[in-house]
């Protein structure tokens, strides 16, 4: 979502995904709660005693499954392939899937997943896309619901390069099949990546850009309501609407979108609404674990870096300045640093505008 220059720093190319960002849909894996959220504290043997329940949870389920097999349920073939996939046992998950690959169009999804990702075995873009083709061009009914997240996966290898010949227009033709014109049961991450897509430099689009991301918004896209906000805001691809940014942003903020939460203390220290902007600054640069934070949100990790490198500068600034808090030089100086680490573009560009006295 940023493009070339520092005129528009919330948009920017699409970084290099695996196809893993666009998974076969699993059941709803319970939350993972840390021993602090739960009250216990140096408790290793509550923590060990919950690891050996869970252990023994899986084998159970190992067992169960395989009876199944044996008594001749087809479906239990992938179930136990999935189980050891999101347990992270990936080698026999591996190896049940290529049990099955030929009579199951999931496990052959999966498959493609896993060896474009290197997940259990050694990386092999090529393969990964052979099996995503094999699904899009199969008439069978049984692979028409992995048809729009397969053709979304092709679009990243294509937009890549990798186990296919790199084409912008072939990715963009991927993705517009995979986002089904805004269908709500297509591939809203598509939607998404559309609106990206046609924020770069090299495929230019603003109009588009407000389209999909209105179109995935509205199909429940954390990510795309963050950057709708920023569209409204800059009155880029729509005319300028503050209310309808805010209402974004705010959003988008609450539901978890750390970039939008590191524009909209930006916003608020414009408006001079330094108790709140501290606030919120302060809030986001406390985040430091970026790959958690883009599980549960399903967010990009570099947006999640750039939003905490934003509430990082934003709060250094009003430690610097003693807007909306007590100043404090060296603790302005640790934000600003951690601005920069977060990410230096994001850090360099506030920090011109620092100097041009704008912020």
């Amino acid at each position: 979502m940023e493009t070339e220059s520092k005129n528009h720093p919330h948009l920017q190319s699409i970084n290099q995904s695996k196809l893993r960002c666009e998974p076969l849909p699993q059941k709803k894996r319970r939350k993972c709660i840390t021993l602090q959220e739960r009250g216990i504290k140096n408790n290793a043997g509550r923590s060990l005693a919950s690891s050996f329940k869970h252990v023994t949870e899986v084998r159970k389920a190992d067992v169960f499954l395989r009876k199944k097999i044996r008594d001749g349920d087809l479906q239990a073939n992938f179930l136990l392939g999935q189980l050891y996939f999101e347990e992270g046992c990936y080698e026999t998950a591996l190896e049940e899937f290529n049990n099955i690959k030929d009579c199951d169009f999931q496990a052959l999804y999966q498959l493609g997943v896993m060896y474009y990702d290197g997940l259990g075995t050694k990386e092999d873009p090529a393969l990964g896309v052979e099996y995503m083709n094999r699904i899009i061009n199969t008439d069978d009914p049984k692979a028409s619901h992995l048809k729009f997240a397969a053709y979304y996966n092709l679009g990243i290898a294509s937009l890549e390069g990798f186990g296919m010949q790199q084409s912008d227009s072939e990715a963009e033709r991927l993705w517009i099949l995979a986002a089904d014109d805004g269908n709500p049961k297509a591939s809203v991450k598509a939607q998404t990546t559309l609106g990206m897509f046609y924020c770069r430099a090299e495929t230019k689009n603003l109009q588009k850009a407000f389209f999909w991301h209105s179109e995935a918004c509205g199909n429940g896209s954390l990510e795309s309501q963050g950057a709708l906000g920023l569209l409204y805001l800059n009155g880029q691809g729509i005319r300028k609407d503050i209310q309808s940014a805010c209402e974004c942003l705010k959003d988008a903020s609450s539901r978890g979108n750390v970039y939008a939460q590191g524009h909209l203390a930006a916003y608020l220290y414009s408006r001079k609404l330094y108790n709140s902007a501290a606030e919120l600054a302060y809030r986001v640069a406390q985040y430091d674990n970026i790959l958690f934070i883009a599980k549960e949100t399903d967010c990009l990790p570099s947006y999640i870096a750039k939003g905490i490198a934003l509430g990082a500068f934003y709060y250094g600034r009003c430690l610097q300045l003693g807007l909306g808090t007590k100043p404090n030089q060296m603790e302005a100086r640790k934000y600003f640093c951690k601005a920069i680490n977060m990410d230096r573009d994001i850090a360099s560009d506030l920090h011109f505008q620092v100097i041009m006295e704008r912020i």
